[in-house]
């Protein structure tokens, strides 16, 4: 574990660039019309915001966290970029950080995640003109792989670099979305009727169905 003086944060740069491309990327696929939608990609920003000013601004969790972590690790420096993954320093893990395998699983949950939203997008636009159910793609596995696509986001994002504010907006979040599904659920099944519960008898909500 680094047992350097000097801080790793402060990086402001790295800040602005990480949140520009993430916000960036969530609102070209997201593509909000609704006020729903604006909120929808506020409270993703939101989290985006308060993950990278952390990992690379103001160690916030760190600072709070540093008298326990030096306690229990006295050859920590909570100050260094290592130990801002929380996971890696809690359980005591050995080399880089970035190829343990909690590092490995955190980004592929990000990319799996930016695939379900660019790949749900599409689907959902051309159902949208043509007043159908969308449920070709991804919306044949889930009814919600947009929501779910963020939420597989934010989770991989958790495994990688975890902190006290994003912690706490996670599960509300999830619950913003769950929320939001229901809503248009319902609105979904009083405009289509039969149809929609005939799709969604077949899909699952949340979980993807795999196979044929």
């Amino acid at each position: 574990m680094s047992t350097s003086n000097v801080s790793d944060y402060g990086l402001w740069g790295l800040v602005i660039l990480n949140i520009v491309i993430f916000v960036a990327f969530a609102y070209s696929f997201f593509k909000p019309q609704t006020r729903t939608d604006w909120r929808t990609l506020g409270s993703f920003s939101a989290f985006v915001v308060a993950l990278f000013v952390e990992m690379y601004g103001v160690p916030l969790t760190m600072y709070l966290l540093a008298g326990w972590l030096q306690t229990r690790y006295p050859g920590l420096n909570p100050l260094s970029h290592e130990a801002g993954h929380l996971w890696w320093s809690v359980l005591g893990l050995k080399g880089d950080p970035h190829f343990n395998i909690i590092h490995i699983a955190s980004m592929v949950a990000i990319v799996v995640g930016m695939f379900m939203l660019s790949s749900a997008w599409p689907v959902l636009y051309r159902a949208q003109r043509a007043g159908e159910i969308a449920r070709e793609g991804l919306y044949a596995r889930c009814r919600h792989p947009q929501y779910l696509g963020f939420i597989v986001i934010m989770a991989g994002f958790l495994l990688q670099w975890p902190t006290l504010l994003t912690l706490l907006m996670f599960p509300l979040l999830v619950w913003r979305f769950v929320r939001l599904a229901r809503d248009e659920e319902r609105e979904a099944r009083q405009h289509f009727g039969a149809r929609w519960d005939a799709y969604s008898a077949r899909t699952p909500a949340w979980i993807p169905r795999l196979g044929t």
